[in-house]
């Protein structure tokens, strides 16, 4: 299975994110992360999507978006043409014993401690999907209390943007 992630500029407009994850759900697809936020144009949001399939399925993904009326555009965010980031917070329970131990883990990821409690700690870090799956395997040996993950976002790597794409 190949993994392909989905730059997407769609109009902002209500409805949209629905008529996307429509698509995928009707024949069957599965979304492994989703993103969605405005552009630096108000009447543009930018969808980032990542899914994994064989060649035929991620083709196939990839016409049947181009079908949409709300879809503007799609770019494939590969590996070394673009970069991508996601964000974890994970609250960790944190005794005294382990509390140094937890923030040399967050140290060694240059990850930021954004709330200190007496039993826990709640750790922030943006990376790769590769640096976040190793920093919360590290945390593992630790009490995982709580975590959530935004999915993947990025753009291609270079210096064309959104108007490359838009009509005037």
């Amino acid at each position: 299975m190949k993994r392909m992630v989905l730059s997407i500029l769609v109009d902002n407009t209500a409805g949209v994110l629905s008529r996307v994850a429509g698509l995928f759900s009707r024949r069957g697809y599965n979304i492994d992360s989703l993103t969605v936020g405005e552009t630096q144009d108000p009447a543009i949001s930018r969808m980032t999507v990542l899914a994994h399939g064989d060649d035929q399925i991620l083709e196939q993904i990839r016409k049947q978006l181009l079908k949409l009326e709300d879809v503007i555009e799609i770019k494939e965010l590969a590996s070394g043409e673009s970069v991508t980031r996601e964000l974890v917070l994970v609250k960790v329970s944190a005794s005294e014993k382990d509390r140094q131990a937890i923030i040399s883990i967050a140290d060694i990821f240059r990850a930021k401690i954004v709330d200190v409690a007496l039993e826990s700690l709640m750790i922030e870090l943006t990376g790769s999907q590769e640096k976040i799956d190793a920093f919360i395997k590290l945390l593992d040996q630790y009490t995982i209390k709580e975590l959530v993950r935004t999915g993947i976002t990025g753009l291609t790597r270079g210096s064309g943007d959104i108007s490359d794409y838009i009509e005037d």
